[in-house]
Order: C-alpha cells, then sequence, then structure tokens
C-alpha cells in the first residue's frame, strides 16, 4: 500500500502540548494525518493549522461544537475517504498508541483484515503503565461488552484501529448512537454484523505524558448502558456473531 493512500485521523480537544510531536511521528511513515479540532480553547486548532501550512501530508478539519469522539470521527472519516484514502486509521494525539506500530496495522490491512484493532488483551499486548485497578475495571468492561454482544473481539473499546476504506464505508458510523468511547464499542460490533474480518495486533498502551485525559463518568455510563441495551436487542433478536 502505497503510504500517502494511508489517512490517520486524529481528533483533538485541548492536545496543543502533544500536536507537534504527534504530527511529526505519524508524517514520518509517509502516511496523510488528518486532525479534527473540535474548537479547542488552548489554541489546538490555530497550531494544527500552522503545522498543515508547512507539510502537505497535513490537513485540519475545525468543527465548531465539541460533540464527542463519535462525531468527529465520522466527519474526519468522512473527509478521509473522500480525499481518496485506503486505509484509514484511528489514533488518540496523547502517544498512549505508539507511532511506531502504525505500520503493522495497516499491514494487517494490506494481508485480507477489514479492521484491524491495535489490541492490549491478546498474546503480546500490555498495559504496563496501569494499575491492577485500572487493568480489572478495563478487562472487566471489555469482558462484558464481549458477553452482551457476542463478539470475539478480546478489546472491543481499543481506539487504535485501521480500517479498509471500502470496509469503512459499508458501516453505519454516521449513524452511530455512541458519542464517547462507546464509538469504538459500536463499529466493532457492526463490523462483526456485517461479516467483516477482524483482526487484533497486540500493542503496548502507555498512559498520557502531557495534558488532560477525557475520560469521564458520563462517557463510561453511556458506555455502559449503550451496550446493555445493544445487548438485550440482540438477544430478543436471536442473533450470534461469536465464531469458532
Amino acid at each position: 500500500m502505497p503510504t500517502d493512500r494511508v489517512s490517520v485521523v486524529i481528533p483533538t480537544y485541548n492536545e496543543r502540548e502533544n500536536l507537534p510531536h504527534i504530527a511529526a511521528a505519524v508524517t514520518h511513515h509517509g502516511y496523510r494525518l488528518l486532525i479534527v479540532d473540535d474548537g479547542s480553547p488552548d489554541g489546538t486548532g490555530e497550531m494544527a493549522d500552522r503545522l498543515a501550512a508547512e507539510d502537505s501530508r497535513m490537513s485540519v478539519l475545525h468543527r465548531s461544537v465539541k460533540e464527542g469522539l463519535g462525531p468527529a470521527y465520522a466527519a474526519g472519516f468522512d473527509w478521509a475517504l473522500a480525499d481518496g484514502a485506503e486505509i484509514v486509521v484511528e489514533m488518540d494525539a496523547d502517544f498512549s498508541h505508539d507511532p511506531a506500530d502504525l505500520p503493522r496495522l495497516v499491514a494487517a490491512i494490506d494481508e485480507g483484515a477489514d479492521l484491524a484493532i491495535g489490541s492490549r488483551y491478546v498474546p503480546g499486548g500490555a498495559t504496563p503503565d496501569w494499575p491492577m485497578g485500572r487493568r480489572v475495571i478495563s478487562k472487566g468492561g471489555n469482558l462484558y461488552a464481549r458477553i452482551m454482544l457476542g463478539m470475539p473481539t478480546r478489546d472491543v473499546t481499543a481506539g487504535f484501529r485501521a480500517f479498509r476504506a471500502d470496509a469503512l464505508r459499508s458501516l453505519p458510523y454516521k449513524k452511530a448512537q455512541a458519542s464517547g468511547y462507546a464509538f469504538q464499542v459500536e463499529m466493532a460490533m457492526r463490523a462483526h454484523e456485517a461479516g467483516l474480518k477482524v483482526v487484533e495486533v497486540p500493542i503496548s498502551f502507555r498512559d498520557r505524558a502531557r495534558g488532560t485525559s477525557k475520560m469521564g463518568t458520563g462517557i463510561v455510563m453511556e458506555a455502559m448502558r449503550l451496550v446493555t441495551v445493544w445487548g438485550f436487542g440482540r438477544f430478543k433478536r436471536g442473533v450470534r456473531f461469536w465464531k469458532r
């Protein structure tokens, strides 16, 4: 896959400290980079514009309202697909996702996957900076989603993932019910529903070194509520995604 046919979409909100570093690390691979900024009051959007003016591989999509991760990604997907991307990658701006792992996700798509998920919970994956309590909560949430939704994917909440463009077009990402991190669960669920080939690539997920996490109680509650609703809906329909 030519590197300029890969578009990395990074939503930002108050990521000014991280932006120049993550932009350099992504474009180092030759990939295109789209920053989707939700009107950051710290000047992230303005800095993104300055960086994009110096590098033709980088573009900026400004959104005036902070609506959450899901709508930001949906807007970014539309832009990347219209720009001719053949692989579209999601990742965070804070280096919790290592840009050095990008080629491995892209390679998984080249090898036949429709969706490649950077996974913390397959052999070789890790969360080295996390205390035990956080690991238990995260693994418990993933297990609950897997059981309720009948999916074999071990890290359904992961936000580091790559889509084949045609596969992404087949997913109803613009009609997603989730606005927060449950968007990741919803897209994995829709991919399994559609019969797409989903693979997990082991990664190490690290805590951010700069800036402030956007994860809050409301985001967690939205995820639990939606997973429960989707799960009971699946039970009523008698739908099974699990493949052995």
